[in-house]
């Protein structure tokens, strides 16, 4: 392995593009700052475009060393996969679901066939993986992305939903990453599709109980999905009903089915307040009534268990909520009171575990919970109220519940992974205990999960929290006995909106791995992998905790030997992103090299705008500067475009880490001039310092659509990575 530590990257052969200084004023509070690049957020603006494609050419120059390896990255991850596949086929009715990819197609067939009735309808896919070739017999094929997706650049489906007779898929897609789909309708029995198209909806789709009728969301000019609308198949759009529309800016719509069929749920949910309101199925004209009136801070969710009369049990509402219960609680309310004066407690707020969600079952009631940072499945039985966990054999590992669409199911439909274990589908048989393993997520080349290692080490933060971080690594390229020799390691994190990075598998991270990488998450204050409270100490005033949480972590894979800072690469996006950008102004002396997707760099000025995307619903997160001065203040003192520096406090030059920055054109979540002002400034600030920009000029927040465009994109991030690091060789001892 070469010493990086003694790797010193020439002098850039191209110069990096420099864009026009035009200063603008922003005040607030009796406070000024002065952006000179704020005009790049203009994408009408020629110049803006051009700097963008100027940006990219210079990133492909700069990077043109690393073709081959780049080549050599893709060719690794693209033979480790099993390109023609087929996911575990999902029964609902007399039918069985499934999805499969084909070798050399970019997007998902969708697909379904009749159940057979034999031990085939549970056993297609199952095993260690396998190739399919061929279709199944008796396959009917619902909707194929790729033709859906030809002629286009960038494609995603949205909504993707069977009516309850099985006649009819309603199905929604977007071919400019803005996330405004166009929703449509398709006859299954006659393969011809109706005549009308819905346009500007959003994610949600739940069809009445007639077949005929189906409810959906469309989005305001900020994209915030906020009104919920009725439809009939056939008819014109100029007939479709209004329902719903949610005037408070903070609160965004959504739309769904009960487990049982019994209910079409309305969701209204700001960050931190909710309100369902319910509709029975079988009255596709009805109104929906509530279930309980928002109160500030009061989170919930619902579902419905159509209960047992010969064993006794009622039909009911199942809410899962925080009211008097910072980690969760399930509570349950007759059908025809479902208020908060009827509710009645089935599981009480435990110390240490969060209630994340319930499914419900005829005979059984399904806990997924978190507990010591892990996610957990826990199975009660309805009947005896005996509760059993579901086994977890790798720490740290993840687990969730997989498609278990049907109510009377006597099939617990699982799915686990670990940061050593592919992806695994598992049925559990409710009634004897019993689990069998469907499917492990094939990986091709020979690859043995015991030749590599997982652990959870501990960080402690400034205040003396312990942060978690999940940990693999080659312990044959590792020494992670001794540590006599620092090894390269990628450290990743995100830590917002409680979102939890859990420890997954990745047959594209053994790239890194096989060249002796160790891969870390750090799972930092702000997100939600130890429960509430650590959502709350990681957000508002407290947010500098989620960038202090991850210069926790890596000084302690530094301080325990993992890894030194000339061998450290830090990596995050969108939400991530600005962890990124935080660190890199906090601690830039910590990392060799920072990768920033789709980055929220310039989180103050895009906090301060009302007019943009998602800014009001993004108070409940970060606070409210416009109102708030001590907001304000805190935003603008980790703001990473506010703080970018070009001397120390004692006046030495600031080395900033190599940086690659990500954004999209057509980005509705961070604007994509965020990438781009912060690399100029960074740019300016630093001269010298290797910094890129890589915008999709035809794609959105998730970056390219089709999956070998996306492994193309993810071998370039890699070779950034191994180049920074003086790694850029053939993988050895894999």
């Amino acid at each position: 392995m070469p010493d990086s530590s003694t790797t010193e990257h020439p002098p850039l052969a191209v110069s990096p593009p420099a864009p026009d200084r035009r200063p603008v004023e922003l005040r607030a509070h009796g406070d000024v700052r002065i952006d000179d690049w704020f005009w790049l957020r203009d994408k009408d603006d020629p110049a803006v475009i051009d700097h963008l494609k100027a940006e990219n050419a210079y990133t492909e120059a700069v990077m043109a060393p690393t073709s081959g390896l780049r080549d050599a990255l893709f060719d690794e991850i693209v033979a480790r996969i099993e390109e023609t596949d087929l996911s575990v086929p999902v029964r609902k009715g007399p039918w069985l679901y499934y999805s499969r990819t084909v070798e050399g197609r970019s997007y998902a067939i969708h697909c379904r066939r009749p159940v057979a009735g034999d031990a085939s309808d549970t056993e297609v896919g199952s095993g260690a993986g396998g190739t399919h070739e061929a279709a199944p017999e008796g396959e009917v094929v619902l909707l194929d992305e790729n033709a859906l997706a030809e002629g286009h650049d960038y494609f995603a489906l949205g909504n993707l939903e069977v009516s309850p007779d099985h006649r009819w898929l309603v199905y929604s897609t977007d071919t400019t990453g803005g996330e405004r789909y166009t929703m449509r309708f398709a006859d299954l029995t006659s393969g011809t599709e109706s005549p009308e198209s819905l346009d500007d909806t959003s994610y949600g789709a739940a069809w009445a109980n007639d077949n005929a009728t189906v409810y959906f969301v469309r989005v305001d000019e900020a994209m915030r999905p906020y009104q919920l609308w009725r439809h009939r198949v056939g008819t014109d759009p100029v007939t479709d009903v209004l329902i719903y529309e949610e005037a408070d800016d903070r609160f965004y719509l959504g739309v769904g089915r009960t487990k049982d069929d019994r209910y079409i749920l309305l969701g209204l949910n700001s960050k931190v307040t909710s309100e369902v309101r319910a509709l029975p199925a079988d009255e596709p004209v009805g109104e929906f009534s509530i279930i309980e009136p928002r109160r500030q801070g009061v989170e919930y969710g619902v579902d419905h268990d159509r209960g047992d009369p010969i064993q006794g049990r009622d039909s009911r509402f199942l809410i899962v909520t925080n009211d008097a219960a910072e980690d969760f609680r399930l509570m349950e309310a007759p059908d025809a009171s479902p208020d908060r004066a009827h509710w009645t407690e089935v599981i009480p707020a435990r110390a240490g575990i969060r209630l994340d969600n319930v499914d419900p079952f005829a005979g059984h009631l399904v806990l997924y919970e978190r507990e010591a940072g892990e996610t957990r499945i826990r199975v009660i039985d309805a009947a005896s109220g005996a509760s059993t966990r579901v086994g977890q054999p790798d720490s740290p590992s993840t687990v969730w519940g997989g498609a278990n669409p049907e109510y009377d199911s006597t099939t617990l439909r699982y799915e686990y992974t670990s940061l050593t274990t592919p992806r695994s589908v598992f049925d559990l048989d409710l009634g004897s205990g019993d689990t069998v393993l469907r499917k492990r997520q094939p990986v091709l080349g020979g690859f043995d999960s015991g030749r590599y290692r997982t652990e959870r080490l501990w960080a402690e933060a400034d205040d003396g929290t312990e942060v978690p971080i999940s940990l693999v690594y080659r312990p044959d390229l590792v020494d992670g006995e001794r540590h006599a020799e620092p090894s390269p390691c990628l450290l990743y994190g995100y830590g917002s909106y409680e979102v939890s990075i859990d420890p997954t598998f990745s047959s594209l991270r053994l790239s890194l791995l096989d060249r002796g990488l160790a891969f870390a998450i750090a799972h930092v204050r702000g997100g939600g992998e130890m429960g509430r409270a650590w959502y709350e100490e990681g957000k508002f005033a407290a947010k500098p905790t989620t960038f202090t949480d991850f210069v926790a972590c890596a000084r302690t894979l530094i301080d325990e030997g993992w890894t030194s800072p000339d061998r450290l690469v830090a990596r995050g996006g969108s939400a991530g992103g600005l962890l990124m950008g935080a660190v890199a102004n906090l601690a830039p002396e910590l990392f060799r090299a920072v990768v920033a997707e789709v980055p929220f760099v310039d989180c103050l000025t895009t906090i301060m705008d009302e007019t943009l995307p998602l800014t009001v619903t993004e108070w409940d997160e970060w606070g409210n500067p416009v109102d708030d001065p001590e907001i304000y203040s805190v935003m603008k003192s980790y703001s990473p475009y506010d703080n970018i520096r070009s001397v120390d406090a004692g006046g030495t030059p600031v080395r900033y880490p190599d940086i690659l920055a990500t954004g999209g054109l057509s980005d509705p979540r961070v604007g994509f001039w965020e990438p781009a002002k912060w690399v100029a400034k960074l740019r300016a600030a630093n001269p010298g310092n290797k910094v890129l920009l890589k915008t999709e000029l035809g794609a959105g927040h998730g970056g390219p659509s089709g999956r070998y465009d996306a492994w193309r994109d993810e071998a370039f991030v890699y070779a950034f990575i191994l180049d920074a690091l003086g790694l850029a060789h053939p993988a050895s001892g894999s």
